[in-house]
C-alpha cells in the first residue's frame, strides 16, 4: 500500500494562484515519491471566494474522483469541517463536546485551530504526515521551475535518523539520537518579515526594538534582547535559492516557518497546537516540542517566498493584525514556563518508543496558568507608549487597545487553560478520527 500524506492549505482569503501552485507541488510529490497525496484545503473564506477557489481546484491536473488518482483534493468549507468535527467529537466520547467544537473551529481566526483540524482530518484519511503551506506565500524558482519543499520532507520525514542521513547534505546529529525517527522537516522564507511590523522598523528603529523585545522572556538581559530582535521574523533574508542544502540534527527552529513545515504523525497525533484565537504564533508550539524532546529534524533551504496582502496594513485589517501581535506577546507569559520545563526534562518527554508523553505537557500548561500577570501588565504599558510615540494609525490603535486590556489579560490565561483541556481530549479525538467510517470521510 502506498504511503499517504496530507499537504494542507488553510485559508480565509482569496488565493486561487496559491491553490494552483500547491496543486503542482502535490502532483510533483505523487510523481517523484510514488505517494498518495491528499491535498486538503481548509477554506474559511466567504461564499464568493470559496466558489473562486472551487474553480481553481477544478482546474488542477490529476484531481480525479477519490480513489482514482495519485492526488486527491479535499476542499472543505467551514460547514463541512464542522460536520466532520462534530461527528468525531461525539464518537470520541470526550467530555464537553460543545466546548471542544469551539476550540477546534472557533468563530475568530486561530492559526493553531486550523492546523489542528488538518491533523485530525489527516488521521481520518490515513495519512502519515502533514505538510503545511500558507495562502500568502509562493515558491521560489530555479531555472524557471518551482522549488518544492516537499522534496526534502518526503525524503526524510518519519525515517529512522540513521537511515535518513543519506538524504541530507550534512548530518551533525548526535549518534545518541540516531535510532529516533525524523519528526520534523522544515525551511524558512525569503521576502517580507513573517510578522507584519516592518513599517514600525522603518518609522522608528528604536520603537521597533522595544516592541519586539517584549517577546523576550521575563528577566532577559539587554544582550539577549538585542539578539532576539536581530533574529526575529527575518527568516532567511532575501538571497534566492541556488542549490540544495539540508541539515540533520536536533532542529534549529529559528530556521523554520510554519508556511514551510512538515510533521510526522507520531508528533501531532499525541499533542495538538494551542487553539488560541486572534494570536499569531500559536501554531509554533510543536516545533519547540520536537526540539526539546530531542527528536531529530531536518532543516533545508527550499525557502518559500513570503508576502503580505494589503488588508493587514489599513483600516480594520490593520487593527485586527496588530491585536494578534499584542495577544502573541501576552501568550508568552504562559508559554515560556512550558518551554522551560520541556527543555529541562528534554528526552524524558519521550517514552521508551520515542513517543511524546502528552500528559507531561498538559500538566505543565495547567500549572503555567497560575503565572503572575505583572509582566503582561508591563507589556501592555510599553506597547501603549510605543504605539502613541509612532503616532497616526498606531496612536489610534493604542486608543482602541486601552479599554481591552483587562479582557486581553483574561483571554491570555484562558488560552493556556484551553490548551491543557484540548491536550487531555486529544488522544480520544485522534482515535475517533482514525476510526471514521469510509462514508463519513471528508470529500
Amino acid at each position: 500500500m502506498r504511503r499517504k500524506v496530507c499537504l494542507t492549505l488553510p485559508t480565509n482569503r482569496a488565493c486561487p494562484d496559491t491553490i494552483a501552485a500547491i496543486g503542482a507541488e502535490a502532483a510533483y510529490a505523487a510523481r517523484k515519491f510514488a505517494v498518495e497525496v491528499h491535498l486538503l484545503i481548509l477554506d474559511s473564506a466567504d461564499a464568493p471566494t470559496y466558489e473562486e477557489h472551487a474553480k481553481a481546484v477544478a482546474g488542477l491536473p490529476g484531481t480525479a474522483l477519490p480513489g482514482t488518482a495519485d492526488v486527491l483534493v479535499h476542499h472543505l468549507d467551514e460547514e463541512a469541517q464542522r460536520a466532520f468535527l462534530r461527528d468525531v467529537i461525539v464518537r470520541s466520547g470526550a467530555a464537553g463536546p460543545e466546548r471542544l467544537l469551539e476550540l477546534m473551529l472557533p468563530d475568530a481566526v486561530s492559526y493553531g485551530a486550523c492546523t489542528n483540524r488538518a491533523f485530525l482530518i489527516a488521521a481520518a484519511l490515513g495519512c502519515t504526515s502533514v505538510h503545511r503551506r500558507d495562502s500568502d506565500s509562493h515558491y521560489q524558482l530555479l531555472d524557471g521551475e518551482p522549488v518544492f519543499p516537499i522534496a526534502h520532507e518526503l525524503a526524510t520525514l518519519g525515517r529512522r535518523a540513521a537511515d535518513a542521513a543519506d538524504a541530507v547534505t550534512e548530518n551533525i546529529l548526535d549518534p545518541a539520537h540516531a535510532d529516533k525517527p525524523v519528526a520534523l522537516v522544515g525551511g524558512s522564507f525569503v521576502g517580507e518579515l513573517s510578522v507584519d511590523i516592518g513599517e514600525i522598523r522603518d518609522l522608528d528603529p528604536a520603537v521597533h526594538h522595544e516592541v519586539v523585545a517584549l517577546w523576550a522572556p521575563t528577566g532577559a538581559t539587554e544582550e539577549q534582547q538585542r539578539d532576539l530582535v536581530a533574529e526575529s521574523f527575518t527568516g532567511a533574508g532575501t538571497d534566492p535559492f541556488t542549490r540544495d542544502h539540508a541539515v540533520l540534527d536536533l532542529p534549529d527552529i529559528w530556521r523554520i516557518d510554519m508556511c514551510n513545515v512538515a510533521l510526522d504523525h507520531e508528533v501531532y497525533e499525541r499533542v495538538p497546537l494551542p487553539p488560541a484565537t486572534a494570536t499569531i504564533g500559536s501554531d509554533y508550539f510543536l516545533l519547540h516540542l520536537v526540539r526539546d524532546a530531542t527528536l531529530p529534524g531536518v532543516v533545508h533551504n527550499r525557502h518559500i517566498v513570503n508576502y503580505y496582502t494589503p488588508e493587514r496594513r489599513t483600516g480594520p485589517g490593520f487593527t485586527a493584525y496588530q491585536l494578534r501581535y499584542v495577544k502573541f506577546l501576552l501568550s508568552m507569559l504562559y508559554l515560556y514556563p512550558v518551554y522551560s520545563e520541556m527543555e529541562a526534562v528534554a528526552g524524558a518527554l519521550l517514552d521508551e518508543r520515542h513517543h511524546v508523553r502528552a500528559d507531561v505537557i498538559a500538566d505543565s500548561a495547567r500549572r503555567s496558568a497560575a503565572t503572575d500577570r505583572a509582566e503582561n501588565h508591563r507589556r501592555l504599558a510599553v506597547l501603549d507608549h510605543c504605539y502613541r510615540q509612532l503616532g497616526g494609525k498606531y496612536a489610534e490603535f493604542a486608543d482602541h487597545l486601552a479599554p481591552l486590556r483587562a479582557r486581553l489579560l483574561d483571554e491570555a490565561q484562558a488560552d493556556i487553560e484551553d490548551f491543557a483541556l484540548l491536550i487531555d481530549a486529544w488522544d480520544p479525538l485522534v482515535r475517533a478520527s482514525k476510526a471514521t467510517p469510509a462514508d463519513r470521510l471528508p470529500r
